[in-house]
């Protein structure tokens, strides 16, 4: 992080390097390929993790960035999902239950950040913490591609994950707010 700091460097190119990761990693999943999707995911993980210490190390948090780093993350996380889903036709055909646990899977994964970003809105806490999140939906996907006959049971794991991880974000926030008018 440093060397981007010194260089100043746009942490608007570790959203990019984070989104060109994730599809890079999607085509390993699609292939099969669980060793370079597990890189390629470290690549998507850290291009999502670096931007926004990277603005906050160099003073050039704003909020533009900050919208250009939540839809980087959700293109991501669909794209990511792409390739499992087509791993799954590969592996199962269509129409299958892997396949449609794969879409299931990732319309669950978007309700941690959407509930974090509703009690934001609401004027809560930004919670990004959980049993389940992007960490460990990469690693799910990882073990889904070492493992294509586990498809459907890693998305049934990211499926309830994501709910558990939404529901407590939820609760926190709704606990927040709660004490703000009953406080």
């Amino acid at each position: 992080m440093q060397f981007a700091v010194d260089r100043g460097i746009s942490p608007d190119v570790f959203t990019l390097l984070g989104v060109a990761g994730a599809v890079l990693a999607a085509i390993c999943i699609a292939m099969g390929w669980w060793l370079p999707a597990l890189l390629m995911l470290a690549a998507r993980l850290g291009g999502a993790n670096l931007d926004g210490a990277v603005a906050r190390a160099r003073g050039v948090s704003r909020p533009w960035g900050f919208v250009l780093n939540e839809i980087g993350d959700r293109v991501s996380d669909l794209i990511v999902f792409a390739g499992l889903f087509a791993l799954a036709a590969r592996t199962d055909g269509l129409p299958s239950w892997s396949a449609l646990l794969t879409v299931t899977a990732a319309v669950a994964a978007t309700l941690p950040t959407t509930a974090s970003l509703a009690g934001a809105g609401a004027g809560a806490t930004r919670r990004n913490g959980g049993p389940f999140g992007k960490t460990e939906r990469c690693l799910a996907m990882v073990v889904a591609t070492a493992f294509p006959a586990l498809i459907g049971w890693v998305c049934g794991v990211i499926i309830v994950g994501s709910l558990l991880t939404a529901t407590l974000r939820l609760l926190g926030a709704h606990r927040e707010l709660i004490e703000r008018v009953t406080g």
